[in-house]
């Protein structure tokens, strides 16, 4: 029992020792808790004090104006004014060829010559059977005028005449066919047959391609079928003519929307007298709408979308000397182009706009402090244009001879 009565007292003993530390240790955190409390309120009202002279420092760019073309950019690919196939009509030998490969040829020009003298032979028998046909129908004439015959013998003779003349003119026809000629003016391709070969109707002989004008087909989004018409402009970059723009007359768009890809088909016309383009190259399309001159333009960055609206941040001077101030404007865009985008109303050419730096400016009446990195960029950008100048001018390409003769993408 008396074992017992130690262990007690011990226990009680232990507790009251562990909360007499407690009680300590809570007093010394309180304490250096509320020291730092004190220290934390000191220090905004020095922050405050110093702050009241920071200025925000924020990126600028004048609103410029500039030429700003209204294009849109596409992909298509070259194809001949005129091409075709040449293919008989009817199966024969070819007996000559008449043209050499990649010849420029006229239309009309005999290409190929098949064999045809059993069709000569059928010439030459209705030239006969027609000529006996007319001396027989004379001859009834001059009868049937002194009544030695009878009227019908002469209506029967006239037409013995109609049907020798048929059998000629079939007979020719069917000897012309076995010419193959030029249905227009263009350049030959490469063959496919030689003398000797026996072709089927149908089969393939050799391309003929007008490239004295290529065509280009290219497609542009619905939203612009109301901005292409026919007569203006496109500019065409080909991959495999690096360096060299050539210019595409718009003649067609096609009244059809395609379903699938929400687009109107255009068609247009390059002059290609020099021969530099061939059908099936790949091209890249600027198609122009518009040229617009001395339209007001700002760096994309200086726009903030809020609410529906596009708003810009204009650098103003404040009521204080040699003091600048934010003042926030609402504007309406125009054409966006990569890095720039056209402003219709609500900036004047010359106005400072903020490009950088937004998140600092709250509130209208701001003061801000003005790093104009674009004008140092221009002034580092010119030495290096005058430095590159002598080289510039060293690969200028020659110009491009005169061509003569009238547009072919002007025809009707």
């Amino acid at each position: 029992m008396a074992y017992k009565k130690k262990y007690a007292l011990v226990a009680v003993a232990g507790i009251c020792v562990a909360s007499g530390i407690a009680w300590w240790m809570q007093r010394q955190s309180s304490s250096s808790a509320a020291a730092p409390s004190a220290s934390a309120a000191a220090t905004p009202a020095s922050g405050a004090a110093g702050g009241a002279q920071r200025v925000p420092a924020v990126e600028v760019a004048k609103v410029t104006p500039v030429t700003l073309v209204d294009e849109a950019q596409s992909v298509g690919s070259l194809r001949s004014r005129q091409g075709v196939m040449i293919r008989p009509e009817v199966a024969g030998r070819i007996k000559s060829i008449q043209f050499a490969e990649g010849q420029r040829v006229a239309k009309g020009q005999l290409l190929v010559q098949l064999d045809d003298q059993l069709q000569a032979a059928q010439v030459t028998q209705a030239k006969a059977e027609m000529s006996i046909a007319e001396a027989n129908h004379k001859r009834n004439q001059d009868l049937v005028a002194q009544n030695f015959i009878s009227k019908r013998t002469v209506d029967e003779s006239a037409a013995a005449l109609d049907v020798a003349r048929a059998k000629l003119e079939l007979a020719v026809a069917t000897q012309q066919r076995l010419k193959i000629v030029a249905p227009f003016d263009g350049v030959t391709g490469l063959k496919q047959v030689s003398v000797g070969d026996y072709l089927k109707d149908g089969a393939d002989i050799v391309n003929i391609e007008d490239i004295d004008a290529v065509l280009v087909d290219f497609r542009l989004p619905e939203r612009f079928q109301s901005k292409i018409r026919p007569g203006q402009k496109a500019l065409l970059n080909v991959d495999a003519l690096p360096g060299r723009p050539f210019t595409a007359l718009v003649q067609a768009v096609d009244p059809l929307i395609d379903a699938n890809g929400r687009s109107v088909g255009i068609r247009g016309c390059i002059d290609n007298r020099q021969r530099q383009l061939r059908p099936g190259m790949f091209a890249r399309v600027n198609t122009v709408f518009g040229v617009r001159e001395q339209a007001l333009t700002v760096p994309e960055e200086a726009i903030v979308p809020q609410g529906g609206r596009a708003f810009v941040v204009k650098v103003v001077p404040g009521e204080k000397p040699d003091t600048l101030v934010a003042q926030r404007v609402a504007v309406k865009t125009g054409v966006r182009q990569p890095g720039k985008v056209e402003i219709i109303e609500g900036l004047e050419a010359g106005d400072t706009v903020v490009t950088a730096g937004h998140q600092r400016l709250q509130k209208d009446g701001t003061p801000v402090r003005v790093i104009d990195l674009a004008a140092a960029a221009k002034a580092a950008a010119g030495s290096a244009s005058v430095a590159s100048a002598p080289a510039a001018g060293a690969s200028a390409s020659a110009p491009a001879p005169a061509l003569s003769g009238p547009n072919p993408c002007a025809r009707g």
